[in-house]
């Protein structure tokens, strides 16, 4: 653990940018006073070494789910794989980046007026897709688990206020578009999340954070779109032949 505790902030940083979010929540400067030690860090912050080595090693150690079979998983556990594992996402990195770009925007604005259409990009997006998921919440998966449930116990199910579950799914398909769009124009107007020569420390975090989450949000809409989406169609399809 000495040894650990003797690596610079910034070496963490560099190592995995999503330690740079766990930093920022304790409020560790993880740009201007990154040659910090850890060790240094949490005696300032009278931060427990061990709880934070911990946290850390979590994120470090955090696996990709691409090789899991989402094609076979019943549809009910799907969506709340995408609830609690997506959304959840969404919902933990937006405040983070929300942060940095307005930073961002105020410090390097005039020499990379870019940042500041990116910034107005993604506030945009941030708030688009936090209505979009307490719909997919409070309304489409709902009643996804409630056909699966109906399935399972040989029951009818009442139609829902909304019609067919084919009109929440072409109003979260059409909303999908939108911030597929959206984050193409912020790879464009990032270079694809290349940072310029001059960027600092929370620029190169920032650009690579944005990535990821482009990335997590592929995964999103394809897990939606092209599987949960015509599962649950089908489904209700099913439903319909019987009444």
């Amino acid at each position: 653990m000495e040894t650990l505790e003797k690596i610079t902030i910034g070496e963490y940083v560099a190592k995995d940018f999503r330690t740079a979010a766990l930093f920022s929540k304790y409020g560790i400067d993880f740009c201007c006073k990154g040659n910090r030690t850890l060790e240094e860090v949490c005696e300032k912050k009278t931060i427990s070494p061990s709880e934070l080595l911990q946290e850390i090693e979590t994120v470090l150690s955090t696996k990709s789910d691409s090789g899991i079979d989402f094609n076979s998983w019943p549809i009910d556990l799907l969506a709340d794989y995408i609830e609690k594992t997506h959304h959840r996402y969404v919902a933990d990195k937006t405040p983070t980046l929300l942060q940095f770009l307005d930073k961002l925007s105020r410090v390097h604005g005039a020499n990379h007026p870019e940042l500041i259409e990116i910034n107005e990009l993604f506030k945009g997006c941030a708030g688009e897709l936090a209505q979009h998921m307490k719909k997919e919440e409070l309304i489409l998966f709902p009643f996804v688990k409630k056909m699966v449930n109906a399935t399972i116990k040989d029951e009818l199910i009442e139609q829902p206020h909304f019609g067919t579950v084919e009109n929440p799914i072409a109003m979260m398909m059409h909303e999908h578009d939108a911030e597929g769009e959206r984050f193409r124009k912020i790879a464009t107007l990032s270079n694809n999340y290349t940072p310029p020569a001059d960027a600092c420390n929370t620029y190169k975090v920032t650009f690579a954070m944005l990535q990821e989450f482009d990335e997590d949000l592929h995964k999103h809409i394809h897990l939606e779109n092209n599987i949960l989406f015509p599962k649950a169609a089908k489904l209700e399809k099913e439903f319909s032949s019987q009444s």
